[in-house]
Formats: C-alpha cells, sequence, structure tokens
C-alpha cells in the first residue's frame, strides 16, 4: 500500500479511506458475491470484524502487524495524505469479545447468538453489540478505548458503519470523549436512513455526514435538496460529505450513464459539496451490477480483485482536475455559498460559488444527460457585481485555461456527453485581479 500512496497524492486527494483492517471471522464467512458457499481461499468479508487473531484492535495478518500500519500512516503523512479508517461496532461470532464478555451481545432464547439482520437483507457472518443492560459501562468504555487507540496510532478520520443503528446517547458521550483528547479528530456518519435521524447524528456529534446526493439526479431534484442543505435550518450544524459511490452502493444512475455519467457526478459531488469522496473503482468506470441491485457485481467486499487503472476510458484526469480547483479555490471551501442560476434546459444544471468579497468567483454548468448533447442558453449573473445587463465581464476557461470577456447578461453553450460534459468559468470583478 505504501508503494500506491504516489498514485493517490497525483489525483490530488487529502485522505486514502479503507475498509475494516481487522482479522476476519470464519463462521459463516460468505463467498464471492455475497454467497453462502465461500471457497477455500475466499477472504470473508471485512465487516465480519474479529477471530482468534484479534478484534478491533488487531491488524489483519495478511495486510500486516501494527508496526506496518504505523510505517504507513507516517509514509502517508510524507505524500500529504491521511488515513481514515472504516469503524463498524458489530463482530464476527469468532470475535474473541463473545468469548470474554457474552453480555456484550444478544442471544435467542436456545443459547445461540443472533445474527444481524436488516430486512431484506441477512448477515449470517455478523453480529451485533448490545450497549444496554449488563453491557453498560463496560462496552462504553471499550469503544472508547478503541478509538483512542487507533488516534495513537495516527488516525483521527473515522468513517462510522451505520451509526444509526446504535443509541444515540452513545454517540454524544464517545465522540466527547474522544475529542476531550483529539479536537481535531473527524467523525463520518455512514447513515443513509430517514432526514430526522441523519440529522440527529449530526447533532449529536458527527463532523460529517453522508446524504442523498447519491439519489438525487434530476435538476429539480439537486436544486431542491442542495437548497435544503445550505439555507434551512440544518446548514447550522449538518455538514455533508458527498460520496459519488460508497462499498455498498452502485448507483442506477452509474450503471447506466457510461464514462460520461461518471465525470458529471464527480464534479457535482466535487463541486456542489463542501466535502466528497470516490470509493475504488470510480477512476475507470466501474459499474457492473448485480442484477437489479444498487451493488457490486464481483464486489471487493467478498474477493480479491486486482485493477488495471490505466485502462482505456478511465477519467483520472478529471479527477486530478476538480481536486486541483478544490486546492486552487477558496469559493470551493465554504459550502453554505452555493447559488443555483438559470438555464434553458432542464438537462443543465447551471450553480456557483464565491467568496464574501468576490475575490474568487465560480461558475459551473454540468449537462445532466450522460447520452445526448445539450444546448443551452444561461444566465451570467452580472448582478452579483453589480453590473448591468448588457456589461462586459472577464472570464477564464478553467478547464482549457484560456481567457476571453463574455458581453452581456445571456450566452449560449453546448455541453456533449462525449467531449465536454461539464463547464467550469472563473468570472472577475472589474479592478479584480487574475
Amino acid at each position: 500500500m505504501i508503494a500506491r500512496l504516489p498514485y493517490v497524492q497525483d489525483l490530488g486527494f487529502d485522505v486514502l479511506y479503507f475498509t475494516p483492517i481487522h482479522p476476519i471471522g470464519r463462521t459463516n464467512r460468505k463467498g464471492r458475491n455475497n454467497t453462502l458457499t465461500p471457497g477455500p481461499d475466499d477472504p470473508g468479508s471485512p465487516y465480519a470484524i474479529g477471530a482468534a487473531e484479534g478484534g478491533h484492535l488487531a491488524v489483519h495478518p495478511e495486510l500486516g502487524t501494527l508496526a506496518d500500519f504505523d510505517r504507513l500512516v507516517a509514509a502517508a503523512g510524507d505524500h500529504g495524505l491521511e488515513i481514515a479508517l472504516d469503524v463498524a461496532l458489530n463482530a464476527s461470532p469468532d470475535h474473541p469479545w463473545i468469548r470474554e464478555h457474552p453480555e456484550w451481545f444478544d442471544w435467542r432464547p436456545d443459547g445461540s447468538i443472533k445474527y444481524a439482520e436488516n430486512p431484506p437483507k441477512r448477515y449470517e457472518d455478523i453480529v451485533n453489540f448490545h450497549f444496554y443492560r449488563d453491557a453498560m459501562p463496560g462496552i462504553w468504555l471499550e469503544m472508547r478505548e478503541m478509538f483512542l487507540h487507533w488516534c495513537a496510532h495516527g488516525v483521527k478520520i473515522f468513517r462510522v458503519d451505520n451509526p444509526h443503528t446504535k443509541p444515540f446517547p452513545f454517540w454524544e458521550w464517545v465522540i466527547d470523549e474522544v475529542r476531550s483528547q483529539h479536537p481535531d479528530a473527524i467523525f463520518l456518519a455512514e447513515a443513509f436512513t430517514r432526514p430526522k435521524v441523519m440529522k440527529r447524528l449530526a447533532k449529536v456529534g458527527f463532523s460529517q455526514s453522508y446524504s442523498y446526493f447519491t439519489w438525487r439526479n434530476e435538476k429539480d431534484e439537486l436544486t431542491e435538496y442542495l437548497t435544503e442543505l445550505t439555507t434551512e435550518e440544518c446548514r447550522e450544524y449538518m455538514r455533508p460529505n458527498f460520496f459519488a459511490n460508497t462499498p455498498d452502493i452502485n448507483p442506477i444512475f452509474l450503471q447506466t450513464s457510461g464514462r460520461a455519467g461518471f465525470r458529471s457526478r464527480l464534479v457535482l459531488a466535487a463541486t456542489l459539496g463542501g466535502n466528497y469522496g470516490i470509493y475504488n473503482g470510480y477512476e475507470i468506470c466501474d459499474a457492473a451490477p448485480v442484477p437489479g441491485k444498487e451493488e457490486y457485481l464481483n464486489s471487493e467486499k467478498y474477493e480479491i480483485r486486482a485493477w488495471d487503472f490505466d485502462q482505456p476510458g478511465h477519467i483520472k484526469d478529471d479527477i486530478r482536475l476538480v481536486n486541483a480547483l478544490r486546492r486552487r479555490h477558496p469559493a470551493l471551501r465554504d459550502f453554505l455559498s452555493l447559488a443555483f442560476y438559470n438555464t434553458s434546459n432542464p438537462q443543465v444544471l447551471g450553480y456557483g460559488k464565491r467568496t464574501a468579497d468576490l475575490s474568487d468567483f465560480l461558475l459551473f454548468h454540468v449537462n445532466l444527460d450522460p447520452h445526448n448533447p445539450q444546448s443551452f442558453s444561461f444566465e451570467v449573473p452580472l448582478w452579483e457585481f453589480g453590473l448591468p445587463d448588457d456589461a462586459a465581464i472577464e472570464v477564464r476557461d478553467l478547464i482549457r485555461g484560456n481567457y476571453f470577456t463574455w458581453h452581456g447578461k445571456t450566452q449560449l453553450l453546448e455541453l456533449a456527453p462525449d467531449s465536454r460534459p461539464y463547464a467550469i468559468w472563473q468570472l472577475f470583478a472589474p479592478g479584480g485581479s487574475r
């Protein structure tokens, strides 16, 4: 993995995120594509945490040792990267804590342990923790020590798996406890659930939140949802993280859109949101689905895969571009400065971001139709600069790098999926500097 760090740095990311890195259980181990009949070399799901080799404090022996992990964290820092860990508060039936603390788990009347279910999904290889009754306070204290353990090994970013299935008072307490020692710790809530529940998690302390962006594809949907996030009460406490895909979710849009859809959704995620992420394979437009499901065929959750990230059709140049813009332009660091601007075509989304003093003003147009060219007229937001409708304004095309002047409020453009599914402009205030 250390040898792959320059690749992640070259794409322009700040954080490298791992699914769980712990020993994987053997009881009811899942095989490829979530089958119940694993082959002898199938690794099992990394979310089935715990085996004879250890649990949530241990590293899977096939990945290396804890000392190796420390070397990775240090090397990541040398490349300007931080490491984020996926924290899944569940266990395999082989987790050492089941033997040491049976009161932390739920049992059936016949004495067998209950495996996890989220109908219609069944997780025969996973059991849930119990957080009340005889489990208190022991499990709360152990979870605090688990977070602090990884903080001591240089990890300050935690993507928490399904936090909405755990008690809110627990999260409020443990996040406060960790931050009392590590104020820079970041907790990302991977909770795709009801709006009030997602907002409650943000209120109890989660720094960032997964969102419904993954399923907002149409112009009206995106406009309505982003307006809610940036102008309504939740703007005071909820910081969305726009993941374009995840280990669990292969969106229908990406399954059917081809390369153009990956490019447009990347730009939307990276420029609409204050924070965004992509999961492995996005850069080569991997979208082969389990038929009829929003899941990946041959998912890495159940098998080890080797990838060719240089194969034809990759979108690494798009990723480098948007990440470079995010570093270079302070307008993209303010989620709440988002404003939508008129376009004549319902398949084209127009929006802008700016700094308060207008020294950095970016305008975006994204073709939401991944299959057809879309022509449209759009309004240049001259009024934001106090200019009349017939004024001229200097512009830079941030994709091609050239400067020119727009005359008047209304301009024409076409965005074609195969060549240019998005446009990014920088507008210069009169008298401003380039």
